[in-house]
């Protein structure tokens, strides 16, 4: 198991990282870009928010063509056009063309990160996939923490007529492509394929994955018998519930996330300073993730520490409105914010296997993914709507905590719904 995590891992926290990358470099962007282009506060959050839009309606369909045609080539086709798409950015006119490019980004996007997720039970026993998802999505904090001082020492090239952003645009894309090839080279879809296994290595972890998929046929009901069988899980309750945790979470995280360079860009600094100053909560976030989520593979109580990290992070987020007039103290209140929100992550997503396997796991994967991102639409449109009424940020942070604040509460009504298999991956 530590040499397929060593093969596999790393390669897939390195591609997540590009990608998330080019999905929140836009807050840097709008330090220029929305006075060049007259974006007001609202118009700003609603068409970053708009990426979600078209994640929500294309990562279903994205991840059971996934499931049909493969990893290796689905993931690449994914990392491609998104790629090109993001250094589409750099060529926005207006309002309108803003959000178009936003909006495609997303349906390119659509299918990576529950793709991987799915991709990671083919591999992973049940036992490791606690630290096996954390040290993918890892990635998050990691891309932010690198994305912060990356985008504001891009933010200061100029040149052959484009603008700063432009050029932030056109360079944080190009990777996307790189590595989208890199994918059909290195990935490998199933370890039946695996050649870089040995021969015994190969037949005992198939046999492990087997195994397992047998037991969890048996606990979810068998086999799903068709596309109907498939939808049906879409719509169960144990999907629903998930979906709306995951939902609280992300409006939270991206409410925030594609917010904080201007938070602190009111502090009164420059755009170098902002880049390493919105560093520092993702900093904290990468140690706090793993730890986190050794807990709760050792434990084993997957909702316990999915509702402490999120009440966490509400109660940081709250403390960070209440003294948002005070920049070390914001920082520090959002650094314990943000990192409670991540480390609520990896035991979060290993959760849905408990529920589902086969297509229906595919398809539920996607669906709880996709329905929770939609807090990435809504987030960052109330906070710019909130500033755009109050001309400050703390309405706008009250907001992210509430919704929190109702995904932990929703966790732990969760657990007296769960039956005891589940409640512990």
């Amino acid at each position: 198991m530590r040499k397929v995590g060593l093969r596999l891992i790393p390669f897939l926290c390195i591609c997540y990282i590009v990608a998330f990358i080019g999905r929140v470099n836009v807050g840097f962007a709008a330090l220029s870009m929305s006075g060049d282009l007259g974006l007001s506060p609202t118009a700003f959050g609603f068409g970053s928010g708009l990426f979600f839009i078209g994640y929500f309606l294309f990562e279903v369909p994205s991840n059971l063509l996934l499931e049909r045609f493969g990893a290796r080539l689905w993931i690449a086709r994914v990392m491609v056009t998104w790629g090109i798409i993001s250094m589409g950015c750099a060529f926005v006119a207006g309002q309108n063309s803003f959000y178009a490019l936003r909006f495609l980004l997303g349906v390119a996007e659509a299918g990576f990160f529950p793709g991987v997720i799915l991709y990671l039970t083919y591999w992973f026993p049940k036992r490791y996939r606690g630290r096996v998802t954390a040290g993918f999505m890892i990635a998050i904090p990691v891309a932010s923490f690198i994305a912060a001082p990356l985008s504001g020492f891009l933010l200061q090239l100029t040149g052959l007529g484009f603008s700063n952003w432009q050029w932030m645009f056109l360079l944080e894309g190009v990777p996307s492509v790189v590595f989208g090839i890199a994918v059909l080279l290195f990935l490998t879809d199933r370890p039946s394929r695996a050649t870089w296994l040995t021969d015994e290595q190969r037949a005992w972890l198939m046999n492990e994955m087997d195994t397992e998929r047998d037991a969890a046929l048996k606990a979810t009901g068998g086999p799903d018998h068709g596309l109907g069988e498939v939808l049906r899980s879409l719509l169960s309750w144990s999907v629903m519930r998930l979906a709306l945790i995951y939902f609280g979470l992300t409006t939270g995280l991206y409410g925030i996330e594609l917010w904080l360079p201007q938070i602190v860009q009111a502090f009164g600094v420059s755009n170098v300073e902002v880049g390493f100053i919105v560093a520092i909560p993702y900093a904290v976030a990468i140690a706090t993730m793993l730890l986190w989520a050794s807990y709760s593979d050792r434990s084993g109580d997957r909702l316990s520490h999915v509702a402490l990290a999120c009440g966490i992070g509400c109660l940081g987020m709250g403390l960070a409105a209440a003294v948002s007039g005070h920049p070390v103290w914001t920082m520090v209140f959002l650094s314990v914010s943000i990192s409670g929100v991540m480390a609520s992550r990896p035991p979060f997503w290993t959760l849905p296997t408990e529920f589902l396997s086969g297509r229906k796991a595919a398809a539920g994967i996607a669906a709880i993914n996709s329905i929770g991102n939609l807090g990435g639409f809504f987030g960052p449109t109330l906070i710019g709507y909130a500033r755009d009424l109050s001309g400050s940020f703390t309405m706008g942070l009250m907001v992210s905590a509430v919704t929190l604040l109702a995904s932990t509460a929703f966790t732990l009504s969760l657990r007296r719904r769960v039956p005891a298999h589940s409640a512990a991956a």
